[in-house]
């Protein structure tokens, strides 16, 4: 009870844990999924069974955080909602190493978890590359006769897409899905991208979901190569392209949609305020600067607290 009482006073280590669980849960489902699909040589497993443990991983941890943090999960979500103002930059280290931490954790319990499996499927010779590949079970890989500038727009446009379709889920000002849904919308939006654009390099679109379990492996046993493949032009691209390409979709999401809604948006009531607003919010105790922050209003000015998030007032946020 100690412990809990004090850390409603300190906001910023609950925002540092709600992202290091949500992470964790991200990462334990995908990459429990890739292990269980390699280590099985397929029997327990496919590409299908991979592209929605991940959605349903990023549902889950999403909905684990948003109530705190707006359930970021992702080191590219927390800059571009900071580019936009919804986060103060002050923050964005306090989440991100959250996120790379809760990543790395995920990286270790799966190896435990599978280690016999491992042993018995390479005879203990941890390979990158080769039949008894077993390095991309944790981080990205791209495929031989993909270029590394190829990944590079891939990761950037991927990224983007996913941010333009968050942006709109979370955007309140749509019909949109309901706060216990919003979650699982958008982990829907990564089984999508698994599915259409996976094939190039797998899909990282998250900086602490391909870097923190490649730096497990360099230590675990599988030595430098996880960084030194392709003589080091590969490691740096799930971590540039996906902050790349999030400013990008969060931005174009507001050029395109967000700068453009009706002069006058009226809230009427505060407890109309949800999860999705949380989650593109990414911040409770920061006044939001929208496009058009002179022409709303929200009427109500009582406080909201949840189980998850600590009382805050809502009258200037959505």
């Amino acid at each position: 009870m100690a412990v809990g009482v004090g850390l409603k006073n300190r906001p910023l280590m609950r925002e540092f844990l709600a992202e290091l669980l949500g992470t964790f849960i991200l990462m334990i489902f995908g990459i429990g999924s890739v292990a269980q699909a390699v280590l099985s040589k397929n029997t327990v497993g496919s590409h299908m069974s991979i592209h929605w443990s991940w959605g349903i991983g990023v549902a889950l941890g999403v909905s684990a955080s948003a109530g705190v943090t707006g359930g970021h999960i992702n080191p590219a979500v927390s800059v571009a909602m900071a580019t936009l103002g919804r986060l103060p930059w002050r923050k964005v280290p306090i989440y991100a190493l959250g996120q790379f931490l809760g990543s790395f954790l995920a990286a270790v319990v799966v190896f435990l978890v599978y280690m016999d499996a491992l042993h018995h499927y390479d005879g203990g010779h941890r390979q990158v590359t080769g039949v008894n590949a077993t390095a991309g079970i944790w981080s990205t890989y791209p495929q031989p006769y993909v270029s590394t500038w190829t990944c590079l727009g891939d990761q950037i446009f991927g990224t983007a897409i996913l941010l333009i379709c968050v942006m709109a889920l979370t955007d309140s000002r749509h019909s949109g899905p309901s706060s216990a849904l919003t979650p699982f919308c958008v982990g829907g939006v990564v089984v999508v991208i698994g599915m259409t654009f996976g094939l190039n390099c797998g899909y990282a679109i998250n900086p602490a979901r391909d870097l923190s379990p490649r730096i497990f492996t360099a230590i675990a046993g599988w030595g430098r190569e996880p960084f030194s493949f392709r003589n080091y032009n590969w490691f740096w691209v799930p971590i540039v392209g996906p902050h790349i390409g999030a400013v990008i979709g969060a931005h174009l999401y507001q050029i395109l949609v967000g700068l453009h809604w009706p002069d006058e948006y009226i809230v009427d009531d505060v407890t109309s305020a949800t999860t999705s607003e949380k989650i593109v919010a990414g911040e409770l105790n920061h006044a939001i600067e929208l496009s058009q922050p002179d022409k709303l209003h929200i009427n109500s000015k009582e406080t909201i607290s949840t189980e998850s998030s600590m009382s805050c007032n809502v009258d200037a946020r959505l």
